[in-house]
């Protein structure tokens, strides 16, 4: 056994540091191990000193198909000879729309942009256009993009604006109830009933905790909000093309009014969408401005349609569950077996692991049962020995996970584990395999 050499990944963050505020372009990765890459193919990744990882994080989720996906490279290079932005229309946008509404089952319209905060706020533009009404419900510990008018922190029941910079009076529009309580919403509607515009959420919590709504959970929510005259939003960025073909939509049986997609409908591709009932889409065509340059670009639209037209055709979802549920079992074993008491919670395509009480959690308060920092501070031992995770706890399952990297995640997580409890050896690890 010997330390992986990190040397370039040293020096690139350390010239990282003098470019760039943190040494990163997203504060989400501020916490994250400082690993610089040069390549991903499949569900691995080789940083700048040749080390590999079995990647589990995916992107953050984007790379569902795996990284690099063949067809949908040479679907985008192929896109990419004919143009990159028209400003206008083009053939591609109709066939991607084609197919995405196709494997929705349920929207009659979409519009296409380029991050899932953009596409959230076009969400509750058009709800608040269609119901001449100014309020939102939405939920602690959900994520619906950075903006000053959606970014929340939660802390001991209080919500606020989780930034510096960000004025609260941006949120005097919003109201924040607990998920997976019925009855808080309902006395919610009770009370602000002729003001709220729509209720978002994510309807399996994935960004905090990975906590599936309980059973019955979104019908209630559904009913409230049809009761009510509200637009239900589905913030589907992350369950969406992941938890089914059609989503946490179609895995739970309960249809939104509108919806917003990104990361695994795309293969990686930067693109988003929104998609809803044609009542409420049209009114796009209508007054409710929606705009961006890049918007159904050639190259996003080329690889919105190959990644769903592999999706369509290979329907992988139950190999990965299959994958996931010997993951999840493997990681609560081998923790066992280390002393190292792990509790795993969601489903087998997207699921967190921490450290705490079986309970199972129901929403965003109870994660504050967890030891949060306890499973963070083990995050570097995981990457250390070449499993590439995120200090947040959540694990996803891709289409490109096999046989031979669930055999050797399980070996490297006992050697990691078997580290962990052995001060000093965090960095010890094999040699980085041939490929």
């Amino acid at each position: 056994m010997s330390s992986r050499p990190d040397a370039r990944s040293r020096a690139l963050g350390a010239r990282a540091l003098e470019l760039t505020p943190g040494g990163v372009h997203s504060n989400v990765r501020l916490t994250g191990p400082s690993v610089f890459f040069e390549r991903g193919k499949g569900a691995w990744l080789w940083d700048a000193d040749g080390n590999d990882y079995v990647d589990y994080l995916l992107g953050q989720g984007p790379n569902f198909l795996g990284h690099a996906h063949d067809e949908v490279i040479a679907a985008v290079e192929t896109a990419m000879r004919r143009g990159g932005v028209f400003g206008a229309q083009h053939v591609l946008e109709n066939e991607a729309a084609e197919i995405l509404l196709d494997c929705l089952g349920w929207a009659d319209q979409v519009r296409f942009g380029v991050s899932g905060t953009e596409a959230d706020q076009a969400a509750l533009r058009l709800a608040r256009a269609a119901t001449g009404r100014t309020k939102i419900i939405r939920f602690e510990g959900h994520y619906h993009g950075w903006l000053d008018n959606v970014l929340i922190k939660t802390v001991d029941g209080v919500t606020g604006p989780a930034s510096k910079g960000q004025p609260a009076h941006q949120l005097a529009d919003s109201i924040t109830v607990r998920f997976n309580d019925p009855d808080g919403l309902a006395t919610v509607f009770a009370e602000h009933a002729d003001e709220i515009a729509a209720v978002i959420l994510e309807p399996m919590m994935c960004n905090n905790g990975a906590i599936p709504p309980q059973p019955d959970y979104l019908r209630q929510v559904r009913e409230l909000c049809t009761r009510h005259g509200a637009v239900l939003i589905f913030d589907e960025v992350i369950t969406g093309f992941r938890l089914a073909l059609g989503g946490a939509a179609e895995r739970f049986g309960v249809t939104p009014d509108l919806a917003v997609y990104g990361k695994a409908m795309a293969g990686g591709w930067p693109v988003a969408a929104l998609a809803g009932r044609a009542e409420l889409m049209s009114l796009f065509a209508a007054g409710v401005n929606h705009s961006g340059t890049f918007n159904s670009s050639i190259p996003a639209c080329a690889a919105v349609t190959a990644a769903l037209t592999v999706l369509r055709r290979d329907r992988p979802y139950q190999r990965i569950e299959e994958h996931g549920r010997r993951l999840i079992d493997g990681i609560v074993r081998l923790g066992a077996d280390h002393g190292l008491r792990l509790r795993v919670q969601g489903l087998p395509m997207a699921f967190h692991v921490g450290f705490g009480p079986d309970e199972p959690i129901t929403d965003y308060r109870g994660l504050e049962a967890l030891d949060l920092r306890r499973y963070a501070d083990l995050v570097p031992t995981l990457v250390g020995h070449g499993i590439w995770v995120a200090p947040r706890g959540i694990w996803y399952v891709s289409a490109a996970h096999g046989d031979r990297e669930l055999s050797v995640a399980l070996e490297r997580l006992d050697a990691a584990f078997d580290a962990a409890g052995r001060p000093g050896q965090t960095k010890i690890i094999r040699g980085p395999l041939s490929r």
